[in-house]
C-alpha cells in the first residue's frame, strides 16, 4: 500500500465510511444509552489490577487507559471479547460484559486524566520527525494527521489518544503492526498494518518514546529526561 493510499484510507475510516462503522451501528442494542462514568467505576473494579485504579497503570506494559475515547476502550473491548484480539487474560474479565457495559467502563477512564510521561532527550528529534512529519520516501504518513499535533486522538473518527502512553507498550504494538499481527476486520489496524510496516526497531523505539513525553501545552510538567 502506497503512502497515498494509506492516507486515502485513513480518511475513509476517519468519515466512517467503513465495514468495521457498519457493524458496529449494527450490533448496537435498541436500547443502548451512552456511557454511565458512575455505573463504570464499579464495572471497572477488576480493571484496575493490571491498568490502575484510575487507568494509569505501574507497568509500563500495560496501556494507560486514562482520559481515553470512550467509544475506542468499548470498541477494543469488543474486540477482545469476539477474539479478534488475542488476550486470554483479557477474555477472564471481560466474557460476561454487555455492550453496555463496555461503554460504562470506557466513560469511567475516559472521565480521568492521564499522567504525562516521559521521553528520552537523545530521541526526541528522530520521534518527533516521525510522529509530525512521517516519511513519503518509506510511506509513512504523520502520526499526528490521525491522533493529532497534541496526541489526544480524534473519538469521532475513532483514533485512540496516545499522548503520555507508556513507550513500552507503543513499541509493542508498533511491531506487531509491523509484522502483521493486527486485527482481523478492524479498520484503523489495516491503516496500521501499512503505516507501521517500513519502521525499524530504531525508528519504533524514538517515536515510542516521543509519544510518552507527548502532551498538550497546558501541561507544565516537564516531559524529557535530560
Amino acid at each position: 500500500m502506497s503512502f497515498r493510499q494509506v492516507m486515502a484510507f485513513a480518511a475513509l475510516v476517519g468519515a466512517g465510511l467503513t465495514g468495521t462503522h457498519l457493524a458496529q451501528a449494527a450490533d448496537t442494542p435498541a436500547d443502548f444509552k451512552p456511557g454511565d462514568a458512575t455505573a463504570g467505576l464499579a464495572k471497572a473494579a477488576t480493571c484496575g489490577a493490571c491498568h490502575g485504579v484510575d487507568g494509569n497503570p505501574t507497568m509500563p506494559q500495560y496501556p494507560k487507559l486514562a482520559g481515553q475515547h470512550e467509544d475506542y476502550i468499548a470498541r477494543q473491548i469488543e474486540l477482545f471479547k469476539s477474539g479478534k484480539r488475542s488476550n486470554p487474560v483479557m477474555m477472564g474479565f471481560i466474557a460476561n460484559l454487555s455492550v453496555q457495559d463496555m461503554h460504562d467502563i470506557g466513560a469511567y477512564f475516559a472521565s480521568k486524566t492521564s499522567l504525562p510521561g516521559v521521553a528520552d532527550s537523545k530521541l526526541v528529534a528522530v520521534g518527533e520527525g516521525y510522529y509530525r512529519g512521517g516519511d513519503g520516501k518509506d510511506g509513512v504518513p504523520a502520526c499526528m494527521a490521525c491522533h493529532g499535533p497534541d496526541g489526544r486522538g480524534n473519538p469521532g473518527a475513532g483514533y485512540p489518544q496516545l499522548a503520555g502512553q507508556y513507550a513500552d507498550y507503543v513499541s509493542a504494538k508498533l511491531k506487531d503492526f509491523r509484522d502483521g499481527k493486527g486485527f482481523s476486520d478492524d479498520d484503523h489496524a489495516k491503516v496500521m498494518l501499512a503505516v507501521a510496516k517500513p519502521l525499524n526497531d530504531n525508528e519504533i523505539a524514538a517515536l515510542a518514546s516521543y509519544i510518552e513525553g507527548l502532551h498538550s501545552a497546558s501541561t507544565k510538567t516537564s516531559t524529557v529526561a535530560k
